[in-house]
């Protein structure tokens, strides 16, 4: 018999607040090489003082704002949780899907009516909901409907996002009435009118300094720029700029002075979307001057905030989480450019193809992005089996020009776990991912049945940042490689409570 001692230590104290600040678009490369022009109360001391993770990756592909910010707040990837993209088929209308679209609930200072119901597993500030017997306070703002909604999941006493339709904070009944924070700002600060008089331009003396991320463009074109929001989409556009992390945080600060966010014992949790992606989603090299300026605009703004939350509750009662969405929108220009895909050709051969194997049908059933939906009916009424089809299609479609691989249910389900393979099926969501997945070589253009056509950015590397500032962590660097789905669960952790119920990754140590 052996008896093993450890040296006891004293438990941290539990925390009164969390900060779940999620970065729409964080790249850790831009974070990095923009470092020289941080002040010392942003990103410098997320870097120095906190416990930074440099590689921090999503286990599925592919990804957009709607699965990876619901993955970030479940643990889960989205073939549990059910989020495959901002927008997806409906099997039973063939009509896009937004994902938090909910015909049942009315929106508040917005037509659009919203719910967190597409989500179908439960978020780490539902396991706190729970775990409190509902004391504890969520909040959650956001630019986005989207984000802000599956920031507060399906519990939240407050979400909040900057409305299209008339630029103020709108929010959903589905959360109940307007919280009181919310609606008084609207009535007194009047996000509208403030973004009419807005105009973005650089935010250094002397209009620029001689740092520069893209060196080989012309001087002059890099350091002029200059954007007013008065057309028929400037909260879009607005909601694409560097102002607009002033607006979520200015919201965020009222929110915090005139709640009991953080004054009792039962911890709550702010959630808070930012943006770090480009100008209305145009290539990064195109306007690197537009980028640069929303790195270091955003590290203003957010060392303001946190030095403001340190010093209302202290470093004992708060942590701080901020973490990114881990992908880019921006509009991309491949280097070489290959060819282009169709995908409604390649779904009306495909169907010529069934049709002379199996019998005259409409097998194919619709397009969508890069997926093609398969009639089940139609399968069934002649007799056939949909592994046969799929087995068919897989065939029939890989031998076409610029197809790099293609995915059906069939082989998600039961094909080899290879890398590929795998990051494909947890992006795969049952009941609302196509039955066909066609993957276009990088540099191939693919043409959509809407007509639009997108470059393909391939699989290249990019890295997501991930900080954890409070008392709880000592300060480190680590290089090492992290899933997304990790930090539901560590959140849990630190909050003394279980992880999200579909969460299968250990929390971070």
């Amino acid at each position: 018999m052996s008896i093993i001692s450890v040296d006891a230590q004293a438990p941290t104290e539990l925390p009164r607040l969390v900060v779940n600040i999620l970065i729409d678009q964080l790249r850790t490369d831009y974070l990095e090489t923009f470092s020289p022009l941080y002040g010392d109360d942003g990103f410098k001391r997320l870097m120095s003082e906190g416990r930074y993770y440099s590689d921090v990756q999503h286990p599925f592909t592919p990804i957009d704002r709607a699965s990876a910010t619901a993955t970030l707040v479940t643990g889960a990837t989205p073939h549990s949780h059910g989020v495959p993209a901002l927008r997806w088929l409906s099997r039973k209308t063939l009509q896009p899907v937004f994902c938090v679209d909910d015909s049942r609930y009315a929106g508040i200072e917005t037509a659009e009516k919203t719910s967190p119901n597409y989500l179908l597993t439960a978020t780490v500030t539902d396991e706190l909901k729970h775990a409190t017997a509902r004391k504890a306070l969520v909040v959650s703002i956001a630019p986005e409907r989207d984000m802000a909604v599956f920031l507060g999941g399906h519990s939240a006493d407050g979400v909040v996002w900057l409305g299209d339709e008339r630029g103020m904070w709108a929010g959903t009944s589905f959360y109940g009435s307007m919280p009181a924070w919310a609606a008084n700002y609207n009535a007194t600060e009047s996000p509208a009118q403030r973004i009419a008089k807005s105009t973005w331009g650089p935010s250094y003396d002397n209009a620029y300094p001689s740092f520069l991320y893209y060196h080989a463009l012309d001087d002059d074109k890099a350091k002029a720029f200059k954007h007013t929001f008065t057309g028929s989409h400037r909260y879009h556009e607005f909601k694409t700029s560097a102002l607009v992390n002033d607006e979520v945080l200015n919201l965020a600060s009222r929110c915090l002075e005139t709640t009991k966010l953080g004054i009792d014992n039962t911890p709550d949790i702010l959630s808070i979307g930012l943006y770090a992606g480009t100008f209305n989603n145009e290539a990064a090299e195109t306007a690197p001057a537009e980028l640069q300026d929303t790195y270091v605009r955003l590290d203003q703004t957010l060392g303001a905030f946190i030095t403001k939350v340190l010093q209302r509750y202290g470093k004992e009662r708060v942590v701080f989480v901020v973490s990114s969405t881990g992908y880019d929108a921006s509009a991309y220009s491949p280097t070489i450019s290959a060819g282009t895909f169709s995908i409604p050709k390649a779904s009306l051969l495909l169907n010529m193809y069934l049709s002379a194997k199996f019998g005259q049908a409409q097998y194919v059933e619709a397009t969508f992005g890069r997926q093609i939906f398969i009639d089940h009916k139609a399968v069934e009424q002649h007799q056939l089996q949909l592994n046969d089809i799929l087995a068919e299609s897989e065939a029939f479609l890989t031998q076409m020009e610029g197809v790099a691989d293609v995915y059906s249910a069939r082989s998600l389900a039961v094909g080899p776990r290879t890398p590929e393979l795998t990051l494909v099926r947890n992006s795969w969501a049952p009941g609302r991912s196509g039955d066909i997945i066609v993957e276009v070589n990088s540099g191939w253009t693919v043409e959509q049945a809407d007509g639009q056509k997108l470059a393909q950015r391939g699989q290249a590397y990019m890295a997501a940042p991930l900080f954890l500032l409070g008392s709880q962590y000592e300060p480190a660097h680590i290089s090492s490689h992290v899933e997304s789905t990790a930090i539901a669960p560590t959140i849990a952790r630190c909050l003394r409570i279980r992880a999200p119920s579909a969460s299968r990754t250990a929390p971070l140590q």
